[in-house]
């Protein structure tokens, strides 16, 4: 009985850019596949940091010290709830991580929602989850602080 073979279909993992190579590209290459892979690569990192945050306070949290100084408890008690507000500020970026990643997968990354135009590199590299242009974000800012909610 001979055993055959499948060949190698798999793709070689393409390199992927460094910052200062997806700055050098010119408007033309604006959100190619190299930059999508780049920011994809990006939010999948932040999103598996996210996630391990998330784990780690759920075991911090499930250790149970029982101290019986009154401000010694007190103290472990303050601690606990500004981990749990921590937690619940990257559970919110984490929403916003996850819908970055699909809007990569519908071609509408890079791109502001309310204006159509480029978000540009700089800003989506400082803040990956960005979906506002800059012009577009202070107006909404501003807006905020004039009117409120």
């Amino acid at each position: 009985m001979t055993k055959t073979t499948k060949p190698n279909t798999a793709q070689p993992e393409e390199r992927l850019l460094t910052e200062d190579e997806i700055r050098a590209m010119g408007e033309a290459d604006y959100m190619n596949a190299a930059q999508l892979a780049f920011f994809r690569n990006r939010l999948q990192d932040l999103e598996k940091d996210l996630l391990k945050n998330a784990g780690e306070t759920t075991e911090h949290l499930r250790e149970t010290v029982l101290v019986p100084d009154p401000a010694d408890r007190a103290t472990i008690e303050e601690e606990h709830a500004l981990e749990l507000r921590t937690r619940d500020r990257e559970r919110k970026l984490l929403k916003k991580v996850q819908q970055s990643m699909q809007s990569i997968d519908a071609g509408e990354y890079g791109w502001c929602e309310e204006t159509g135009e480029p978000i540009g590199i700089p800003r989506l590299i400082a803040r990956p989850t960005a979906t506002l242009s800059l012009e577009a974000q202070q107006r909404r800012e501003l807006k905020q602080k004039l009117y409120g909610d």
